[in-house]
């Protein structure tokens, strides 16, 4: 057979590479016309030869399975029946033929679809309707896990590099939080490589401000929410200031209802209805008051001189979901705070964490008992043992959500 090589060489090593021209091997074939008793010779001499391709001039026309052709020569007066007779009398007359150019995956659905024959005898490769070669199943199937692998590899360090930047874009906060206050903890533990969760802080002249959010999902979706919704808080902090973060939450809620395309008017389909649970809290240095908003997200207060525990859960609407109205208004809530006291905030992954004896959540009373076991450790240590406390409880069950959780006592 003639190969054209100036055609090969028109052709870019990645094209070759993920299509079927680098499956098409070279093998023997036969003329229409020609006998089994020929067909009989070249698998006797080519033992290797899984199937052999019966070409008209140049193009494929069928193809003989050595299985097939074997098992039925071998029964009894066959092969003096048909020895003389033209090899079309055990060919595949619909045999898969697919152009040399067919990308790799869309050939591994027609080798599917077309069954269990084209994985096991293969298919026939053409190039302008002439034979260009033999393809395997076997190398099909290899060929897609190279591919599949090299996929992959291509998507997880995509991932890996967004990590980086979703570091990196909180890091600013983390500096800020570590510069600013003196008893502290900040742990940021997303599910997989990538999270839904994001924490802002930034001080001022006179204060500071805070959020810890909890976009919906998590991995690369959640990632991307964190991206949009960070971005309009600091937007909306530029604009309004950090001091009423029921103001600045109303804020974010409209950006991030725009930027979705989230509305509840049903005139106006929604492609999503995604959001954010949050807690913003503002501190300021000279009355050491706290105000806080809160969107379905808690806030623990410890008090020095009290035994229980204060929880804020502020309103239970969401930020930017379709059924949040545009207009919608949260509430401050400001609390005076007194040397040592504890402020506690965490996202729901660790509250909703099944675990423990009975394979329940760990639950909001469990946080609170910890905080009270431990309101003398200090913040970093406190984090640190929390997340042991949660490792432990959760044992063998998978990471259910993203975790956040902020805390500080305040120190003079």
């Amino acid at each position: 057979m003639k190969i054209d090589f100036n055609i090969l060489s028109a052709i870019s090593p990645v094209q070759a590479s993920t299509s079927a021209r680098a499956l098409a091997a070279l093998v023997p074939t036969i003329s229409f016309d020609q006998s089994n008793a020929q067909v009989l010779e070249l698998f006797s001499q080519n033992r290797e030869l899984i199937s052999l391709p019966v070409l008209e001039k140049e193009r494929p026309i069928g193809l003989i399975s050595r299985n097939i052709f074997m098992s039925q020569m071998s029964k009894p007066y066959y092969r003096e029946l048909y020895e003389k007779k033209t090899c079309i009398a055990f060919m595949d007359k619909n045999p898969l033929i697919v152009q040399a150019n067919t990308h790799i995956e869309t050939l591994a659905a027609l080798a599917v679809e077309s069954g269990d024959k084209t994985l096991a005898d293969g298919f026939l490769i053409v190039e302008s309707d002439k034979f260009l070669g033999l393809g395997s199943g076997l190398d099909l199937m290899r060929m897609m896990v190279d591919l599949q692998t090299e996929k992959n590899l291509q998507v997880m360090q995509s991932i890996d590099y967004a990590s980086t930047i979703q570091r990196a874009m909180m890091s600013t906060s983390r500096e800020a939080m570590s510069a600013t206050l003196k008893d502290a903890c900040l742990i940021w533990e997303p599910r997989d490589v990538v999270g839904g969760d994001f924490y802002h802080f930034q001080s001022f002249s006179d204060g500071w401000f805070a959020a810890v959010a909890d976009c919906t999902g998590h991995g690369v979706p959640g990632a991307f929410l964190t991206l949009i919704a960070s971005s309009l808080l600091s937007q909306g902090l530029g604009k309004l200031g950090p001091k009423d973060p029921a103001m600045l939450m109303s804020e974010v809620n409209r950006g991030m209802k725009q930027a979705l395309g989230q509305y509840a008017d049903q005139n106006r389909l929604s492609e999503s209805d995604d959001g954010m649970d949050a807690a913003f809290f503002w501190f300021n240095d000279e009355t050491r008051e706290l105000t806080c908003a809160n969107a379905k997200a808690p806030l623990f207060i410890l008090m020095p001189d009290q035994n229980d525990i204060q929880t804020i859960e502020g309103k239970r609407v969401g930020i930017g979901y379709v059924d949040t109205p545009d207009d919608m208004h949260w509430d401050n809530k400001t609390l005076s705070l007194t040397e040592d006291a504890i402020v506690l905030s965490a996202t729901d992954g660790i509250i909703d964490q099944i675990g423990g004896m009975k394979n329940i959540a760990f639950g909001k009373q469990r946080l609170r008992d910890f905080l009270q076991r431990h309101r003398d450790t200090p913040m970093l240590e406190f984090g640190q043992l929390l997340m042991l406390e949660q490792k432990t409880y959760q044992g063998l069950h998978r990471r259910r959500d993203d975790l956040t959780v902020f805390g500080f006592r305040l120190r003079a």
